[in-house]
């Protein structure tokens, strides 16, 4: 299970599509892309264990870059498009890595991270920007393996939801086979039902730099199934490459099947989605009824999962269980569930505490021995910073983020009910709940809102949206302040950078 034997059992069998492109690689082209990105890394320094940074849009060449580096042993940090040059820049020193490799449509940021790492080499992918051409350099390097091949593994950054991104340094790997099987490919065939057969068609709607698509897009390659990678998500394109590719599985976050959902229902039923047969989605917990509308348009084939890009756990929960079970994110597959109080005891059922996996295999934060202590339980268990609990059968719930909660006059709030209800809303199309300062109170709830139509923004919205949210809101929940932009600051994964926003409005005195 490796696009290694694939591409000797299975040469012509498209590994990669993009959607919009059409553009095709086979299974032996990626093979020999791969080894021509080891010995490239080799030719630049590189030993198993050194760190090289990845800035690139959803192109093909990024799984060169990938599976290049999982068999030359290498660290590859892939690097979130949406930074500044300052943040990449940081996140570049602090892995220590020794190459970037970065696309030409981020140019201007480039210019930027030059100027803050003046040694640093770096490969430019397409246009004409000065600077050594990757595909050049790719191209001067043999097809063939390199002589000492060690898996490799990737760090990835934490979102920044809440303060400087840390890396997320994995477990070394177990075996020095670089074929060897990784535990995703087992969750994914035995919990998640993804066939092992190798006939898959998995579409991936997000950014291939964040810890999902990278980890399920890489277990579809394992697994010898193809990848359809959408260049940008848009929510009527994912249905046609659904309907063009005879997409057989996928994978999603809450905000794409919203913005599904918003799409007018001539567009949504345009589209012929019976090869589709099981689509996956974290990142955050979705509205029920958001989930509901999904399961009654697409059928039973939605399945729930959570965890994080620690991987230090996973559950999961098929359709027909969240219809028994509705809001829960399922039963643990992976790690086993502990909820814990304030004084790290347990608590009973139905109870609300901070979530935390326990597992043999857990991760570091680099360079950040105080993150690592704050996530750990003393019995050695790990947390993702997620509050909710488990009822009498196992199933766990998400209330919402510790770091999200709002306490106001003395009460805590998690802005996750305000913000779940708020989208369901048919004017809203995104919100973020945050606290906010306030003089009598600490913090004061203040709803951020991203309408369908911009022109809408204004009091009567605001009012009608009061009104709306009264019949489910007690009134210490209610937003106190409520305003209106045309965009949130999200990520394309589904995080929603609610520092931002914070920090905006704390400015605000």
């Amino acid at each position: 299970m490796h696009p290694i034997i694939h591409a000797q059992g299975r040469p012509d069998r498209p590994a990669i599509i993009m959607a919009e492109s059409g553009e095709t690689v086979s299974y032996a082209e990626l093979d020999a892309r791969a080894n021509r990105a080891a010995h490239l890394l080799r030719d630049r320094g590189l030993q198993p264990g050194d760190a090289f940074a990845v800035l690139m849009e959803n192109h093909s060449r990024f799984f060169d870059l990938v599976w290049g580096s999982q068999r030359a042993g290498t660290m590859m940090v892939p690097i979130s498009t949406r930074l500044t040059a300052s943040e990449i820049a940081y996140m570049i020193e602090d892995s220590g890595s020794k190459l970037l490799i970065a696309s030409i449509a981020y140019a201007e940021v480039l210019d930027g991270i030059r100027e803050r790492c003046p040694q640093l080499p770096v490969l430019v992918l397409g246009g004409a920007e000065p600077g050594e051409s990757l595909v050049a350099a790719l191209d001067r390097q043999p097809g063939t393996p390199i002589a000492d091949p060690a898996p490799g593994i990737t760090m990835l950054y934490s979102s920044g939801t809440t303060g400087r991104p840390k890396g997320i340094r994995p477990a070394p790997p177990e075996s020095e086979d670089v074929t060897e099987a990784v535990p995703l490919v087992g969750l994914a065939v035995m919990g998640a039902g993804w066939p092992a057969d190798g006939d898959m068609v998995y579409l991936s709607p997000a950014p291939l730099y964040h810890a999902a698509p990278l980890g399920w897009c890489t277990t579809v390659h394992r697994l010898g199934g193809t990848v359809v990678v959408m260049e940008k998500f848009d929510p009527e394109k994912a249905l046609a490459a659904i309907e063009n590719y005879s997409v057989t599985d996928s994978q999603w976050v809450p905000t794409h099947f919203i913005r599904m959902l918003k799409l007018p229902e001539e567009i949504r039923q345009r589209y012929d989605l019976s090869s589709h047969r099981s689509a996956i989605h974290a990142a955050a917990p979705c509205p029920v009824p958001v989930k509901r509308l999904m399961i009654e348009w697409w059928g039973p084939i939605v399945t729930e999962y959570y965890a994080g890009s620690e991987g230090i756990g996973m559950t999961l929960i098929k359709s027909e269980e969240w219809l028994e079970h509705p809001g829960s994110v399922g039963r643990a597959i992976y790690g086993t569930l502990h909820i814990c109080g304030p004084d790290g005891e347990e608590v009973p059922a139905g109870t609300d505490g901070l979530v935390y996996f326990e597992n043999a295999r857990l991760p570091a934060y680099h360079n950040d021995a105080e993150k690592t202590a704050d996530a750990m339980h003393p019995a050695g268990w790990m947390t993702l910073g997620d509050i909710g609990h488990v009822d009498d059968d196992g199933f766990l719930t998400l209330t919402d983020r510790k770091s999200h909660m709002i306490i106001s006059g003395g009460v805590n709030i998690y802005p996750q009910e305000i913000e779940n209800l708020l989208v369901t809303h048919p004017k809203v199309m995104d919100a973020a709940v945050i606290g906010a300062p306030h003089d009598d109170l600490g913090e004061e709830v203040v709803a951020v809102i991203q309408p369908m139509n911009i022109n809408d923004a204004g009091e009567a919205l605001e009012a009608e949206l009061r009104e709306y949210l009264a019949a489910d809101l007690s009134r210490i929940k209610m937003p106190r302040r409520i305003d209106f932009r045309p965009h949130l600051p999200r990520e394309a994964n589904g995080k929603l950078y609610k520092r931002e926003l914070r920090d905006e409005y704390a400015a605000q005195g």
